[in-house]
């Protein structure tokens, strides 16, 4: 017999919550369980990247709060079994991804599995279980920090996947958590089209969708979600936005490296239109991201566009997620030093699309937005789907659960 099941996947960067302990946190939950108690999902996918914050030796020890305030509120409190994996080990330099998932299951949902990548079987999901740590030895999920030697002229960071495997209603699922790297410079940035760092994400996602598409376990569709770092095509966007502008380009003294880029008005008084700096992203009329949820600048986020033979996403109709100001009295502002962009997306393979409940003449029954459009949520907006997928009860649900099992 065919069903459904409500899920809600939200994928967040939380430094912001640990850099400014505190100040985000109370309003950030708000938004959360104001999203739950809403849609009255019966699986939850949290995943977080960067938990700790940029200053994670430090702050790092406020994890363990912000996880129980999650897991022990009222709003989540008809969901009898969690499981929490944390990587909050910094100290393993080697490993360390400053990845966070929790998955909550609720009472009225049966016949939950989770695969053990050890005794590479399905087991029935029960209690709570809670992995904080350097998560060595924990065999229901897998994690990888990007290797050092992949990109040698990138500053090795904390970046990386996870993964856990499911069977919900006998559909296997694969659910991921990502970070991807970063723009360093806006400048190098503008170099090329596409980047030196957008190319440098495309090896990394390719990457992991590699891994989790390898021979050795069955296939599953998956939903790839986190802070993929996706940006805007700079160099076309600034060559679009700098149309009926001065460019100048002002060189250090001692060098012919590019110091700053200047784009002024023809007329207006010389206005400075746009200016970039390594970290520095300003531009004059910054309502353009914002307006029609950034509709007139959603052509240049192209970098998704590589992998559509194995990815696929819904509609964006929401304004980019990043950089947002982190000052609370301004929510829908963003920051200066970047150029805004989707950075926090959730992806899917072409066969988890398929199992997207879909109303008559297929129209979507996907919700796909950020949480706190006009409330500070930190330097990222958290980006959520709630969806119901297509699930089937079997009575020998053993015997279905083996078709998943390691080939």
């Amino acid at each position: 017999m065919e069903t459904y099941t409500d899920v809600l996947l939200v994928t967040a960067n939380v430094g912001s919550l640990f850099d400014n302990v505190g100040e985000i946190e109370s309003d950030w939950l708000r938004e959360l369980f104001g999203t739950v108690q809403s849609h009255k999902p019966r699986f939850i996918a949290l995943h977080f990247q960067e938990v700790g914050g940029k200053d994670y030796m430090v702050n790092m020890g406020h994890a363990e709060n912000f996880f129980w305030n999650i897991e022990s509120s009222e709003e989540m409190r008809d969901f009898d079994r969690v499981c929490i994996y944390v990587d909050n080990h910094f100290k393993n330099v080697d490993s360390f991804t400053a990845l966070g998932s929790m998955y909550f299951i609720h009472k009225s949902l049966k016949n939950i599995y989770q695969y053990d990548f050890n005794v590479k079987d399905f087991k029935a999901v029960s209690g709570q279980n809670k992995y904080v740590g350097s998560l060595d030895g924990v065999t229901t999920m897998e994690k990888e920090k990007f290797p050092k030697n992949f990109w040698p002229d990138f500053k090795w960071s904390r970046k990386g996947f996870m993964r856990t495997r499911w069977i919900i209603h006998n559909q296997g699922l694969d659910l991921v958590n990502v970070h991807l790297f970063h723009d360093a410079s806006n400048l190098i940035a503008c170099n090329a089209s596409p980047s030196i760092y957008s190319a440098n994400r495309q090896k990394a996602l390719r990457y992991v969708i590699n891994r989790i598409s390898e021979s050795s376990y069955t296939p599953l569709p998956f939903f790839l979600f986190g802070d993929f770092n996706f940006r805007l095509d700079t160099l076309s966007l600034v060559q679009n936005l700098s149309t009926s502008a001065e460019v100048q380009t002002v060189k250090k003294d001692s060098s012919n490296e590019v110091e700053k880029i200047i784009c002024e008005e023809k007329d207006n008084d010389h206005k400075i239109l746009l200016h970039i700096e390594t970290k520095l992203f300003a531009y004059l009329h910054q309502a353009v991201f914002r307006e029609d949820n950034g509709r007139a600048i959603l052509k240049y986020d192209k970098e998704i566009a590589a992998f559509q033979d194995v990815i696929a996403e819904e509609e964006i109709l929401f304004p980019p997620s990043y950089p947002y100001s982190e000052d609370y009295t301004k929510p829908t502002q963003y920051m200066n030093t970047r150029c805004p962009s989707w950075c926090d997306r959730i992806l899917m393979s072409h066969t988890a699309q398929d199992i997207i409940h879909r109303r008559d003449e297929g129209e979507s029954s996907v919700v796909y937005n950020i949480l706190g459009p006009n409330v500070c949520m930190g330097d990222h907006k958290v980006t959520f789907i709630y969806t119901c997928i297509h699930t089937y009860m079997h009575t020998y649900i053993h015997t279905y659960i083996h078709t998943y099992v390691q080939m």
